[in-house]
């Protein structure tokens, strides 16, 4: 019998869903840190009651023009917040692409998991109410 130990950690699945056999579903492995990512990425500061300042501001920017500047300040967000909060990453470039048909910003984050070679990333798109 081998013994496998996963550094990631294993996790319940976001959203959170019902197994076939009733039980709530799970993730292991490096799928947890893309989990970790776009719930980071996907609170604002302010909405976890016991730790207000937990997330990401990219929701600050929900009403920003679509430009570079805004683009700019996305991917300061977003690379301040995984800093933070997301310690099993080497966090690499921040891709943010303006997609002005959509009227969003498209960030791709990309990241390597400590302790291995594997280059990962995750994509993300957030949609802005004023798109100038």
């Amino acid at each position: 019998m081998t013994l496998r130990i996963e550094s990631h950690g294993r996790g319940t699945a976001f959203p959170i869903s019902i197994t076939d056999r009733g039980g709530v579903a799970e993730v292991a492995g490096p799928d947890v840190l893309d989990q970790s990512i776009r719930i980071i990425l996907g609170t604002a500061p302010g909405e976890r009651a016991m730790r207000p300042d937990f997330g990401c501001e990219l929701a600050s920017l929900v009403f920003a023009p679509n430009n570079a500047a805004t683009a700019n300040l996305a991917r300061l967000y977003v690379e301040s917040a995984l800093a933070r909060w997301e310690p099993r990453i080497e966090l690499g470039a921040v891709d943010v692409v303006n997609d002005l048909g959509r009227g969003a910003l498209v960030l791709t984050v990309h990241y390597r998991p400590r302790g291995s070679s594997e280059q990962r990333s995750t994509t993300v798109a957030l949609e802005l109410g004023a798109s100038r």
